[in-house]
């Protein structure tokens, strides 16, 4: 796909001049029907937004389109921060439906912390971002993180803890300081009654590894999800009892030295490295319903080609992230951030198939910033309700 001219898109333009523009065409536009429909699934989403507010018609044939053309597909969203004061955070979000990378400007209604966070920014399980400081608990769970919420921070001071949110509660555990008594201390704070509960700490096997920097998470509707990358050991926790349970093993091939967990629909996937860090042989989905290695299955294997590009300059892959939400998974390598793997499930075969997205700026972008990755189902309403907070502007950079 040739490249995009480089130009903001505003979500919330004088709707005087599109109502005006829509009866010019509505009277006089020859297209209409299927026509219209298909020419209408090569118009980046962003766009789409303009195009149903033209007329009745059109609106309809937006629908029409996304429903039957070309739907829309999870977004990745790709977040910067800076590592030196005042710590400005940026976004970016790579939309596979249109095959576009596109800057993501925040207007004066977003409620912040937004581009100013004290502490370090994170990401976990695709669609949290968060910052744990002493002073506050910041953290955003919509879809392109335009509302923030604070709350009082935990009672242990944390460094690098994890940090989930399952249902209305938002779980915080381990990665407490050397001088705090338990290191494995959880806490859960409820969103309705906003307060922090004490629960039971996290099992005595993650004693050394109970930082986020060693974990991978994942959350359903019920329980967080915790696997060490390089054993496959895995607990659970819910935090409705408080309680935890395993350990699970999800290493489901002896020659898995990485993997994380995620969740693609109601199915747990692992991505696993196989070989070693310094000559990886293969790539690998497992997935299933229920937790542990005898139930997972096989999903499939990143293509050769594909692996040879995940490795760096010195032919080493010593560490992968994942998002996902539906039958779409995004893999990425901060030290090819440049690339982008992702994975889909066609809907009309049931074959899941390999591609990549590049954005050629990224490795620019990174030097000297930490960087989060969340993943989001985003559509028409998501982009209509970023436009009534004020927050839709969207630069489209480039397509590939």
């Amino acid at each position: 796909m040739a490249v995009t001219q480089q130009k903001p898109t505003n979500l919330d333009d004088n709707e005087e001049e599109e109502e005006a523009g829509a009866v010019a065409v509505s009277t006089h536009s020859p297209l209409h029907g299927d026509v219209l429909d298909l020419t209408l699934s090569h118009v980046p989403l962003v766009d789409l937004v303009h195009a149903a507010r033209v007329s009745r018609s059109w609106s309809l044939a937006v629908s029409s389109s996304l429903r039957h053309f070309r739907k829309p597909k999870p977004w990745l969203l790709v977040h910067y921060q800076s590592t030196r004061s005042p710590h400005v955070v940026s976004t970016r979000a790579y939309d596979p439906r249109s095959l576009v990378w596109m800057d993501m400007e925040v207007g004066p209604g977003r409620r912040q912390p937004p581009a100013k966070l004290a502490s370090a920014l994170r990401s976990s399980h695709s669609t949290l971002l968060y910052g744990v400081s002493p002073a506050r608990l910041s953290f955003s769970s919509d879809p392109l993180h335009l509302t923030w919420r604070h709350a009082s921070p935990p009672s242990a001071w944390r460094v690098d803890p994890v940090v989930a949110l399952v249902g209305s509660r938002l779980v915080v555990a381990g990665g407490a300081c050397d001088f705090e008594d338990d290191p494995l201390s959880v806490e859960v704070y409820d969103l309705q009654a906003h307060t922090w509960s004490v629960c039971a700490s996290m099992p005595a096997p993650l004693k050394d590894t109970s930082a986020s920097v060693w974990l991978s998470v994942a959350t359903d509707r019920r329980r967080m999800y915790v696997m060490e990358k390089l054993t496959g050991a895995t607990h659970a926790f819910d935090p409705e009892v408080g309680a935890w349970l395993g350990p699970y093993d999800l290493r489901p091939d002896h020659g898995v030295f990485y993997s994380v967990i995620g969740f693609a629909g109601d199915r747990l996937v692992v991505v696993g490295l196989l070989g070693n860090s310094e000559d990886v042989k293969g790539v690998k989905l497992w997935g299933s319903i229920a937790v542990g290695a005898d139930e997972l299955e096989e999903i499939c294997e990143m293509p050769e080609e594909l692996v040879k590009e995940l490795k760096d300059d010195s032919c080493r892959v010593s560490s992968i992230s994942m998002c996902s939400r539906g039958d779409f998974v995004f893999v990425c390598s901060n030290s090819k951030p440049e690339i982008v793997f992702w994975c889909e499930r066609e809907d009309a075969s049931g074959v899941w198939r390999w591609g990549t997205a590049r954005d050629p700026a990224a490795r620019g972008r990174s030097l000297g910033q930490r960087v989060a990755y969340t993943c989001a189902e985003v559509g028409i309403g998501e982009l209509r309700e970023a436009a009534a907070t004020g927050n839709g502007r969207f630069v489209v950079m480039e397509g590939r």
